[in-house]
């Protein structure tokens, strides 16, 4: 499927009003498929389509942020209205959070006043939070019900609600009693009491709670909803699974372009303008480029040594690349490592003489490799410096790699910000001193 051909058959059908032909251009396909499609149409005709088609709200659901604001721009108030109100909660908070505040006044006065309650409620929760990524849909019970009671309630509810494989017991504070499931109340008499059947040992998260923690608890306890509490314990929304998954890929994204050296990106790379890109990416490069002096100082230091071993320098950047790449390999295991949970602060010490000991193996190898070259290239004496420089240098590495992600982390900054860039510059001034220091020692000037 060629969707810029489609888009542009359905922009033209548009301006001709022939809304009929664009409907049943797009009726067979997928809703993320035409929000992909509808993003490529101008907004001013776009919005004329959506309006037309039943899964609308799920079609602009899938559509990214700028191109949702880009339509809300154009949609009479009236159909916007319409539109906001067949959406999830959660959606509608989001949605409402990208508008300017012009947009907002004149989208509020048309939405019912208990909508317009939920979207302020929704929308007013710090951004990273549970909060600010809870859904409001959710379908509750008294523990004084029986089975019977609770299935019709839940008919009644279904409709409005993210999900009802699982439903809330809660009391008249709205206080988490438990969580009952459908399979349970299919499978119980109808006049068993929910407070007998329901499950009282809830996994749930508090309102302020940090989204990728949120994303966490969702993925270890596989759950398909998760309970939002507040301080008083009262239920407030869910979270979704999929909700989560997003949140958890979002979290993933963010983390591999900081082991790059780059700032946090927002929407589809091939949308991303030239000057985010430069601001997104300058302040690492301009950084590393005044801590790739250091590397500069030490060869300087040391430049009677390489002048009188001028073999020294071919194997310079053969060496220092060795470590940078060694503390790359650590940090990214660490980092990872962290970012999951399987390690803590407290694991470090127990994580650093392992590491230690690969490193040690890893040296011994490369430098057996280095030692064999050098002998060729030099002498037995310059064959010894490269292989307890090699040796060092990865020891070096594998321990800066491993450690600075703890260290990061201990001083409340991202893990992830040990990206490779600072890596490998830390480990390549640290690999050029070594190297001529042990070179210093050995070889006559």
């Amino acid at each position: 499927m060629n969707y810029e051909t489609l888009a542009l058959t359905l922009s033209n059908a548009i301006e001709q009003q022939r809304f009929d032909e664009a409907i049943n251009q797009v009726q067979a396909l997928r809703p993320i498929d035409t929000a992909d499609i509808l993003a490529l149409v101008k907004p001013s005709l776009g919005w004329q389509l959506l309006e037309r088609l039943p899964n609308r709200s799920t079609i602009f659901s899938y559509l990214e942020d700028n191109v949702q604001v880009a339509l809300a721009q154009e949609f009479p108030r009236d159909s916007m209205a319409r539109l906001v109100g067949e959406m999830p909660s959660d959606e509608r908070a989001d949605l409402y959070n990208y508008l300017d505040q012009d947009q907002r006044d004149a989208l509020l006065p048309a939405l019912a006043q208990a909508m317009r309650e939920d979207i302020r409620r929704l929308a007013a929760y710090e951004e990273g939070t549970a909060g600010a990524l809870m859904s409001s849909d959710y379908a509750t019970l008294g523990a004084e019900m029986n089975v019977s009671e609770a299935l019709a309630a839940l008919r009644l509810e279904a409709p409005d609600a993210e999900t009802i494989y699982h439903a809330y017991v809660i009391d008249e504070q709205r206080k988490l009693l438990g969580v009952v499931s459908l399979r349970t109340l299919i499978l119980a008499s109808p006049e068993q009491l929910i407070g007998d059947i329901m499950v009282s040992s809830v996994v749930s998260s508090n309102v302020n709670e940090d989204q990728e923690d949120v994303a966490k608890t969702v993925a270890r306890y596989d759950l398909i909803a998760l309970p939002i509490i507040d301080d008083s314990g009262a239920l407030v929304g869910i979270v979704t699974h999929d909700d989560a998954m997003d949140v958890a890929s979002d979290e993933a994204t963010d983390d591999f372009h900081k082991s790059g050296g780059v700032s946090t990106m927002v929407g589809r790379l091939k949308d991303v303008s030239i000057s985010i890109l430069y601001r997104k990416r300058v302040f690492w490069l301009v950084f590393l480029v005044f801590g790739n002096l250091f590397s500069g100082l030490g060869i300087s230091h040391f430049e009677d040594v390489i002048a009188a071993n001028l073999v020294l320098v071919f194997f310079l950047p053969l060496l220092v690349d060795s470590g940078g790449n060694a503390g790359s390999q650590s940090a990214t295991l660490m980092v990872r490592a962290l970012a999951t949970g399987d390690v803590v602060m407290r694991d470090w010490f127990s994580l650093l003489g392992r590491e230690a000991m690969v490193a040690l193996l890893l040296g011994a190898t490369m430098a057996v490799a280095i030692s064999i070259i050098g002998y060729i290239r030099g002498d037995a004496v310059v064959s010894l410096v490269l292989a307890l420089s090699m040796m060092c240098v990865v020891m070096i590495g594998c321990v800066i790699g491993m450690s600075l992600p703890f260290v990061l982390n201990k001083l409340g900054f991202d893990p992830a910000t040990a990206s490779a860039p600072l890596i490998t510059s830390v480990c390549d001034a640290s690999g050029v001193l070594i190297y001529l220091f042990i070179a210093s020692k050995f070889l006559t000037v």
